[in-house]
Formats: C-alpha cells, structure tokens, sequence
C-alpha cells in the first residue's frame, strides 16, 4: 500500500481491553476540559442535513457527500454531514448563546472519497465546538488564545493518559508554536506544503500554522478551506491573511507530523462575500445558510473540530487510527497492518 507509513520497530504498548480504557479515559476527561476552558455546553447534533441548504460542510469542495432520499418528504434528499462547521452557528443563534459561551457536540461523518491511510478513515468522529464573539475578538491574538487553551487541555489529557499508562511516555511540548503559512513557504520554499508542515513540527513539536484557504505568494494555498466558514482573507493586525488554522504536532511513533485539529474566526459578512467571490462561488449567497448571516441572524463565532479517534491514536501511542476505531479497510492494508503489529479493528 503506497499510502501506507511504516513505523520502524513498531511495538504496541497497550493490548486491546487496555486500548479500549484508554479511549474512554481520554475521550471522557478531554471533552470535559474543553469545556471547562472554552465555556461550552454539549449539545445534541445531527447525522445528516438536507440537501440544498448551504449547511453541510463543503471540505476541499470535491468531496461527495453521502446521500439518500426521504420518503416523507416526497423523496427529497438529505446529505451525511462532513462536519458541522456551519450547522454549529445555527445553533449558537436557535440556543441564543450569548457572548463568551458556546457549544460542543460528538460529530460522527462519513466521507466515501477519503485516501485510506494510517491517519485517513472513511469514518470521521470529532469534537465539533463553536463559541459566541463580539466584533473586536476578531483578532489573531484572540485566536491564539483560543488555541493556547485547546492545547493546553491536550497536554492535560497526555499527562494523564501517560499516569494511568507507565508505559507510555509524554512527547509533547509544553508550549505550541505559532506561524503563519506565507512564512512556512518562505522558510521552506522548495519544499511541498505537507513537507513543511513536517520541518516545522519535528523542529518546534507543536505548532499552529495560521491562514490556510488564501493563496500565498506562490500562487498556490498551503491547503483547502470551503470560502463560507473560516475566515482565511482578513488582513490580520500583523498585516498578514488569516484569520484561521490547523494545530499539528509531531509525531515520533510515525515520524510525520499530524493534525489534530482545523478551527478559525468564522466569516462575517464582509469576508464571506469576498472569498465567495474568490472562489467563483457567488451563487451560494443565496442558500439558506448564507442567507441567515448575510441578513445578520447569525452571531459572529470562532470555532473548530478536533479528531477524537486521531487524538486516542497519539495519546495511546498506535500507529494507525484503525487500532483505535472501527471502520472499513482494504484487504491488503489489513495484511500489512497485521504484518507490522497493527492490527485494525
């Protein structure tokens, strides 16, 4: 399998039952101090939208979502949800969430077109949160402190995790780094956007590479955003674009770094008519969803997802997010896996 990494002297060292307590361990103090540090109540989310209303998550834009028809509802199509970027906003408005609060909510999804490797599922599961702002938390350093704060819930959960677990020791760094993407080309410049991102986590362990959806100075972006959620046109107070990121850190297991989690400033009014101007999509003003903000019945929000499964997978030290969910696998990926030490659920 070319997709697949081999991890050199791999060696599981937590057996199955293990695992499993070990999802739940972290699965279960995680999503508390989330919410503690972001002020979020959980809420109940869908598995599928409908079709034709602007609310599920276009990605990259050429993923196909899961559909099927609805019977009462003269056959009209509903849609598996990639996330739920923009259905989160919605509910901040429908639960009138105020200022400096927010909500979190167990996102499953299936995505049909995903390239199955060691990090890469047709199953998604994720921590989907979004939080009310006002007009002048639009700012990067805001966004950083957001991001300060998710990480350092991840270094609590490691911590514990690796006292429950003796076994398994702490490679996190204390603290996450921060930059943003046009510097990372800069520094890299003959290097691919996934080869930088693996430079500047084996150099920094933990990093937060801002602004990714706007072309950079190559003419090419560091990676895709859908133009109607994150907010990755806005000059910053550094004079630089982006309002948004992924956090990536790097892991020896695989010897590659890995995203945890992709969140940003979601877009106002004025930054979602420009990047759907951007991106040629200008008919999408005209969607339930874009409606809803553009006629300012939607309050402006940061917010994220963070992979549950991808997270189990560092924290317990696997080296395929197959040991940690169950989905569905090629045949020869399975062998291998096997032949490696890790086997797939």
């Amino acid at each position: 399998m070319s997709k697949l990494i081999y991890p050199i002297n791999y060696k599981r060292l937590l057996d199955m039952r293990q695992t499993e307590q070990g999802i739940k361990l972290i699965k279960e103090f995680f999503q508390q101090n989330l919410s503690t540090e972001l002020r979020l109540r959980r809420v109940t989310a869908p598995l599928f939208v409908l079709k034709g209303l602007g609310i599920n998550d276009d990605l990259n834009g050429v993923e196909r979502p899961v559909s099927f028809p609805i019977k009462d509802l003269g056959d009209a199509r509903a849609e598996v949800v990639h996330s739920l970027a923009k259905w989160k906003r919605l509910t901040l408005a429908e639960y009138e969430i105020e200022r400096g609060y927010g909500v979190y909510t167990d996102m499953n999804a299936i995505r049909a077109d995903e390239e199955l490797d060691n990090l890469h599922s047709l199953y998604v599961d994720q921590w989907d949160w979004e939080a009310v702002i006002a007009r002048e938390d639009r700012t990067l350093s805001f966004l950083r402190n957001v991001v300060e704060r998710i990480y350092s819930a991840i270094c609590r959960t490691e911590y514990l995790t690796c006292e429950t677990y003796p076994q398994l020791k702490p490679f996190l760094p204390e603290k996450i780094h921060f930059i943003h993407a046009e510097e990372l080309l800069r520094m890299y410049p003959d290097k691919t956007p996934k080869e930088r991102e693996d430079a500047i986590c084996e150099a920094y362990g933990a990093v937060f590479i801002i602004g990714i959806g706007g072309k950079l100075s190559n003419g090419e972006k560091h990676d895709g955003r859908a133009p109607d959620y994150d907010d990755w046109s806005t000059v910053a107070e550094n004079g630089q674009k982006g309002l948004n990121g992924d956090i990536l850190i790097w892991y020896p297991v695989l010897g590659h770094s890995i995203e945890l989690s992709s969140m940003g400033i979601r877009v106002d009014k004025e930054s979602l008519l420009r990047q759907l101007k951007i991106e040629g999509q200008e008919e999408r003003e005209q969607l339930f969803f874009h409606q809803q903000l553009l006629n300012d019945r939607l309050p402006l929000s940061i917010g994220g997802g963070i992979g549950q499964s991808r997270l189990c997978m560092v924290l317990l030290h696997k080296a395929h997010v197959g040991e940690i969910q169950a989905s569905i696998w090629p045949d020869d990926m399975r062998e291998e896996c096997r032949q490696l030490g890790m086997p797939l659920i």
